[in-house]
C-alpha cells in the first residue's frame, strides 16, 4: 500500500470574494500535493470554508440575505477560482455541512463530559474582523495586534475549554518536537510569547449572534469559531467515529497556515486534539504574506483585484509560476503585476519557452524529427547529463524541506545550463558537415532529455505547460520512475512547435 500524506490549506473566511493571497496558500499547498502524488503517495489534500461568526452574520444582513445565502454566492466563486487555478483538492468542507454541524456537536459535548469545557461568564476585548479576543497586554496601540483595528469590550455568559491545563503539555510537545512549528521563528513565538508567560483558560461559545452550531444542550449558546473551525481537520474524516478515513489520514502530515493564524494551529487545536486524546499534527508550516503597496493584501481595504484578471492576461501557469518561484516560503513578499511579467519573461519565455522551441525545431531541421540515443560523447556532455540525472534528488530534498522556491530554482538552473549547452556545442555549426551528423545527434538528445526530465518535474508545479512539452516531445510516461529510462528514440512529428509562451510586453 503507498505510504499517505495528508495536507490542508486554512479554512477560509469568505467574508468576501478571495485575493490573490488565498491563492499562494492554495497553489503551495495544490504543488505539495501533485508532486506527492507523483512520488507514489496516497494523498488526501482538503481545503474548505470557514463560514459562521458575527462579522458573517453582519454582512449578510447588510446584504439583505440569510448568512447561508451570503455565504453560498462567495464559495461558488472560491470554487471556479480553484478550478482556474488547476487546484486538485480530494475535499472542499465547508463548517455549514451537515456532517461537520453533527461532528463538531458531538465533539463538544465530549469535552464538556469529560470536564475540558465549563460554563462562565466571558469579559475581553473582541476584534470582529478576525474573530478574535485579547487580553490588555496583547493590543498594539490599544488595537488588534493581527489587524490592527479597534477592539470591543464584550461580557457574556460563555463556555470555556480549559486552555490552561494543557500549558506544560504543549510546553513539553514544543520542545521535543523541535519541527513541529516551522519556520522556528514561528515557535519561538509561540513559546516566548503566548505559552511561557501562562495560558488562559478559552471561550469556546458566544451567546451575542446566532449564526453557528448551537450547543446541543444548551440552545442559546452557539460554538465559538475555532472549535466549529480547527475540527474541520478531522471531522472531514469522520471523526468522532473511527471510520477507516480518519485511520487511514489522521494525523495530518502538513497544516499550511498564514503566520497570523499560526497561534490557532499551533496552541489552541493542539491542546484539542490532547484533550480528545489524538495524535498531533505532524508540522504546522506558517508562511509569510503577500505584500502589495507596503501593506498586507487585506479584503477590508480591497487593495486586490480579481485573481482571474491575472490568469485571463497571463496564464494560469505564470500564476502558479510566480506565486511559487517569487518569495521564499515563509517570509513576507512582495506581489506585483510588473514582478510577475518581469518573472514569467525571464522564466517562462526566454528560459524554458525558447528552449523548448527551439530544440524541438532543431531536431525536427536536422534530423527530421527522430533522435536517436547516441554514442558519440564529449566531456562536455557530462557536465549537462549529471544535473539532468540527478536533478530528482536535489528537487526532493527541497519539497521535503518545502523550499518550494529553491526547487523550482534548480530545474531552472538545469533548463539555464541546456540553453549554455547549445551556446557550447554550436548545433547549427555542426549541421554544415556531415561527419559531424552523429554528434550533433548526441547534442539534439541531450538537450531532449533535459527538457523531458524537467517537464517531468515541473509536472506540479506548472501542470497545463508540461502537458504542452509531452505533446510536443511525443512523451507518454511521464512518471518519476521514468525519468532515469533514457528514451531510446524521440518522434517529434514534422510541425514547428507552437510556442509555450509570448513575450509580455509590460505598458
Amino acid at each position: 500500500m503507498n505510504k499517505k500524506y495528508y495536507i490542508t490549506t486554512p479554512i477560509y473566511y469568505p467574508s468576501a470574494e478571495f485575493h490573490i493571497g488565498h491563492c499562494y496558500t492554495t497553489i503551495i499547498a495544490d504543488a505539495i500535493a501533485r508532486y506527492k502524488r507523483l512520488s507514489g503517495y496516497d494523498v488526501y489534500f482538503q481545503t474548505g470554508t470557514d463560514e459562521h461568526g458575527l462579522k458573517i452574520e453582519n454582512k449578510a444582513k447588510e446584504s439583505g440575505v440569510t448568512p447561508k445565502e451570503y455565504v453560498d454566492k462567495i464559495i461558488l466563486n472560491a470554487k471556479d477560482l480553484w478550478k482556474s487555478l488547476n487546484i486538485s483538492y480530494d475535499y472542499f468542507i465547508r463548517t455549514t455541512d451537515e456532517d461537520h454541524t453533527k461532528r463538531v456537536q458531538e465533539i463538544f459535548k465530549k469535552l464538556y463530559d469529560q470536564g475540558d469545557i465549563y460554563k462562565g461568564e466571558y469579559k475581553g476585548l473582541y476584534c470582529v474582523p478576525c474573530e478574535s479576543f485579547w487580553t490588555e497586554t496583547q493590543l498594539v496601540d490599544g488595537k488588534c495586534p493581527d489587524c490592527g483595528r479597534d477592539v470591543n469590550l464584550v461580557t457574556e455568559e460563555a463556555y470555556f475549554f480549559k486552555l490552561s491545563k494543557y500549558q506544560q503539555k504543549l510546553e513539553d510537545y514544543f520542545e521535543s518536537h523541535p519541527h513541529f512549528i516551522e519556520p522556528e521563528s514561528r515557535k519561538n513565538e509561540m513559546l516566548n510569547n503566548f505559552i511561557k508567560p501562562g495560558l488562559e483558560d478559552l471561550c469556546v461559545s458566544r451567546t451575542s449572534f446566532k449564526w453557528g452550531i448551537p450547543v446541543t444542550f444548551d440552545e442559546k449558546h452557539v460554538i465559538y469559531v475555532w472549535i466549529d473551525a480547527l475540527t474541520n481537520y478531522i471531522t472531514s474524516l469522520g471523526y468522532p467515529e473511527e471510520t477507516e478515513k480518519f485511520k487511514k489520514y489522521w494525523p495530518c502530515d502538513l497544516h499550511l497556515v498564514g503566520k497570523e493564524i499560526v497561534r490557532f494551529h499551533t496552541i489552541i487545536w493542539p491542546a484539542i486534539l490532547m484533550a480528545l486524546g489524538l495524535e498531533l499534527p505532524k508540522q504546522v508550516f506558517g508562511h509569510g504574506w503577500l505584500i502589495i503597496d507596503g501593506g498586507k493584501i487585506s479584503k477590508s481595504l480591497g487593495n486586490y483585484k480579481d485573481p482571474r484578471e491575472y490568469i485571463h492576461s497571463y496564464g494560469v501557469d505564470a500564476v502558479r509560476y510566480y506565486a511559487l518561484r517569487e518569495v521564499p516560503f515563509g517570509s513576507d513578499g512582495n506581489f506585483s503585476e510588473s514582478a510577475l511579467i518581469t518573472r514569467t519573461n525571464a522564466d517562462l519565455c526566454n528560459i524554458l519557452g525558447n528552449l523548448v522551441s527551439r530544440t524541438i525545431q532543431m531536431g525536427i531541421k536536422y534530423f527530421e524529427g527522430v533522435v536517436h540515443k547516441s554514442e558519440k560523447t564529449e566531456d562536455i556532455d557530462a557536465y549537462l547529463t549529471e544535473s539532468i540525472y540527478n536533478l530528482k534528488t536535489t528537487v526532493d530534498g527541497k519539497v521535503e524541506s518545502l523550499k518550494i522556491n529553491e526547487a523550482l530554482e534548480c530545474i531552472f538552473d538545469v533548463l539555464r545550463k541546456c540553453n549554455k549547452y547549445i551556446d557550447d556545442t554550436t548545433p547549427w555549426v555542426l549541421a554544415k558537415d556531415e561527419e559531424n551528423k552523429e554528434r550533433l545527434e548526441t547534442v539534439i538528445y541531450n538537450l531532449l532529455e533535459g527538457i523531458r526530465v524537467c517537464a517531468i518535474m515541473l509536472q506540479a508545479f506548472i501542470p497545463e505547460t508540461s502537458e504542452k512539452i509531452f505533446k510536443g516531445l511525443n512523451v507518454l510516461d511521464t512518471s518519476f520512475d521514468s525519468i532515469n529510462k533514457m528514451v531510446e528514440v524521440y518522434n517529434l512529428g514534422s510541425e514547428k512547435p507552437a510556442n509555450l509562451f509570448e513575450r509580455i510586453k509590460e505598458d
